[in-house]
């Protein structure tokens, strides 16, 4: 079993990072989250799951154990697959996923392209007390709650108009939640204009 992979980071894409060792090229497949985190090094060290199949043989890659620990915890939930852990892994970061699996959240985890209802509901009831037991939560501050309650007519409304014009909705959700947040009382075409400077 591959536990890390440490060398030259030769070819870094947003989905997928080659780390050199021992005359070895290592393709690994990576979150947002990790590509940020090392864009412009020349030196890495990725934690690797080994996602093993008939077809494949595909190795992923983490910056950290915690946002692997949340990728292998999402890979147990039925209906989650590997590509999808990782789609919610790039839409949010690891502390605001287990934010929003432990206040029950399903609205914010159903903005993460290919997960409905049904599956938003399923990883929270699975995974709720996992988080917490593995310490993967420890990032949440007391009580849970990280984020102010905001008007949810006007953040659908404009996360909805902004998905529209072609941007993912994870990201999108979160700006809007930001922007909200700091001006609670803003209508939504204002929201919408503050977010297209904002969304990257």
């Amino acid at each position: 079993m591959i536990d890390y992979i440490k060398g030259e980071l030769t070819e870094l894409t947003p989905a997928l990072a080659t780390v050199e060792a021992a005359g070895v090229g290592y393709g690994l497949n990576i979150s947002l989250n990790t590509f940020s985190a090392i864009q412009g090094k020349k030196e890495v060290k990725l934690y690797v799951h080994e996602a093993i199949r008939e077809d494949a043989y595909v190795l992923f890659g983490f910056v950290n154990k915690k946002e692997r620990e949340m990728f292998e915890l999402l890979i147990t939930v039925n209906g989650v697959g590997a590509n999808t852990a990782r789609m919610m892994l790039s839409g949010m970061s690891v502390s605001e996923l287990c934010n929003a699996i432990s206040t029950g959240n399903a609205r914010l985890i159903q903005g993460i392209k290919g997960i409905g209802k049904m599956t938003a509901q399923r990883i929270i009831v699975d995974l709720r007390d996992k988080i917490v037991a593995l310490g993967i939560a420890d990032e949440i501050p007391a009580g849970g709650q990280m984020m102010a309650p905001v008007n949810n007519q006007v953040k659908d409304e404009a996360v909805s108009a902004l998905t529209m014009l072609g941007f993912a909705p994870a990201p999108t959700q979160k700006v809007v939640l930001q922007i909200l947040q700091e001006q609670p009382d803003l209508p939504v075409e204002q929201v919408v204009k503050l977010a297209l400077k904002q969304i990257k």
